[in-house]
């Protein structure tokens, strides 16, 4: 287990942030996931690591739809920050909005994920965003996930 890797996830519902934290304990990597409420709190999170030269995730994960700041609001702050504009973005939400995945991949997240309706699928996307950072795995390009909506 690599202790360096950290995702950052932020998603306003409790339940799905359990679950999450879960889903991350069943594969064995309790300390990966950094879990936040809302956009400013990945934004104050960051800022905090920065200023006391900490290291920085190597994954956000982002839901689509939350209060204060939404995921395409902070997605746009992180891709305006130099200091955060190389860290990979998935935005990972309920909707299907072909329309808010196009305005996604514009604004530099690397992919997006729809959100699981099943435990194990729960399993399957905290291994798949670990994977990622550990560079095991990819994700589906843009354009193939748009065309699979249409």
């Amino acid at each position: 287990m690599d202790n360096t890797v950290k995702i950052l996830l932020a998603d306003d519902d409790l339940e799905d942030r359990f679950i999450m934290q879960d889903a991350f304990n069943a594969i064995n990597l309790p300390e990966v996931p950094l879990l936040v409420e809302d956009g400013e709190k990945v934004l104050e999170y960051l800022s905090e690591t920065q200023r006391n030269a900490g290291v920085l995730p190597s994954l956000v994960v982002l839901d689509l739809n939350m209060p204060r700041l939404s995921g395409t609001q902070t997605l746009r702050e992180l891709k305006s920050r130099d200091a955060y504009k190389d860290i990979p973005v998935i935005i990972f939400s309920s909707s299907l909005n072909v329309i808010e995945m196009h305005e996604c991949k514009q604004l530099g997240a690397l992919s997006y994920m729809v959100k699981p309706f099943t435990y194990e699928e729960y399993l399957l996307s905290a291994q798949h965003f670990y994977d990622f950072c550990i560079k095991k795995r990819s994700f589906p390009e843009f354009n193939s996930l748009i065309n699979n909506f249409k």
